[in-house]
């Protein structure tokens, strides 16, 4: 079966092409994987933007109102990182309700990925780092109101602590928020999730994976997961401009099976994200959230 993939075109919100978020890289990956032969038409599926009701579950009510209504307080904006038009604030709905739409997939395919989603500073008062809605948060919540799920795993291997996740899941026992990250990264304040682990900056492909393949068994041995989103940011990239870490290509192919591998083994459905990625060359960085998708593909 091939892999079932959530894209929108809206993902990609028209930014300059010198923006410190590469917001072209959402089209950019859209063309890597229909190149590769991994966007198959029948496995393809596009969301409708989040209803409020559900942005809700994770965020203030008067900031999700003010996105919907693009009437951001400035002083949030700045702490986002860019303004909220009419297609920030459309693009971070249908990102959010892709992230939902996947786990919904995920849950009845095994394995399902959203060619958007890991906003994961966005916090439950605002947005935050690039991040306006925090569509892991919102997918967990709402599965758990609905009963679809019983206990959650969030596996955040963005380069980033992912401190908007652990503030807005911090008081849900049956979410557990796992985070691995480089320590001297943004942001300064972090949120501290159910499990941090600090990387120092320039760790490589074979210290990083030693560190994850400890930690995977301790995650399952918690309890038994009815689903696991994945955030498999690419800022850990030699390459990556705000990153300080060192993996390779073949580091992250190795990683996304060592994650990936790991669950599915088990027979616990997971959701890929793709989470942070920054770089000049674009069309490098695209390539490099495929990876994602083409190790996704092989536990379709």
């Amino acid at each position: 079966m091939p892999l079932q993939i959530v894209h929108h075109p809206d993902y990609d919100a028209g930014f300059a092409v010198n923006h410190r978020f590469p917001m072209s890289k959402y089209p950019l990956l859209m063309a890597a994987l229909r190149m590769r032969g991994l966007a198959k038409p029948d496995a393809l599926w596009m969301p409708e933007p989040a209803p409020t009701a559900r942005l809700k579950l994770a965020h203030a009510a008067d900031y999700v109102d003010q996105v919907i209504a693009c009437q951001v307080p400035e002083k949030i904006e700045r702490e986002i990182g860019f303004p909220v038009g009419p297609r920030v604030s459309l693009r971070a709905q249908l990102a959010t309700a892709g992230t939902v739409l996947a786990a919904r997939l995920a849950l009845k395919h095994g394995i399902a990925c959203n060619a958007a989603g890991g906003s994961h500073h966005a916090r439950r008062a605002h947005g935050a780092g690039f991040c306006t809605f925090n569509d892991v948060a919102v997918a967990s919540l709402a599965l758990l109101a609905e009963g679809a799920v019983e206990n959650v795993l969030v596996v955040d291997l963005d380069v980033h602590q992912g401190d908007g996740t652990a503030d807005i899941l911090k008081d849900k026992p049956r979410a557990f928020t796992f985070s691995m990250h480089g320590e001297r990264n943004y942001p300064v304040r972090k949120i501290a999730s159910d499990l941090d682990v600090a990387l120092p900056d320039g760790t490589g492909d074979d210290a990083y994976l030693e560190r994850l393949a400890a930690i995977l068994p301790e995650l399952s041995g918690k309890r038994r997961w009815d689903l696991v989103f994945y955030n498999a940011g690419v800022d850990v990239h030699a390459e990556d401009r705000l990153g300080r870490l060192a993996l390779s290509d073949d580091g992250l192919t190795a990683r996304e099976d060592m994650v990936i591998g790991h669950f599915r083994k088990q027979g616990v459905p997971l959701c890929g994200v793709i989470g942070g990625g920054y770089s000049t060359d674009v069309p490098a960085l695209a390539a490099r959230h495929a990876i994602l998708f083409e190790v996704a593909s092989r536990y379709a």
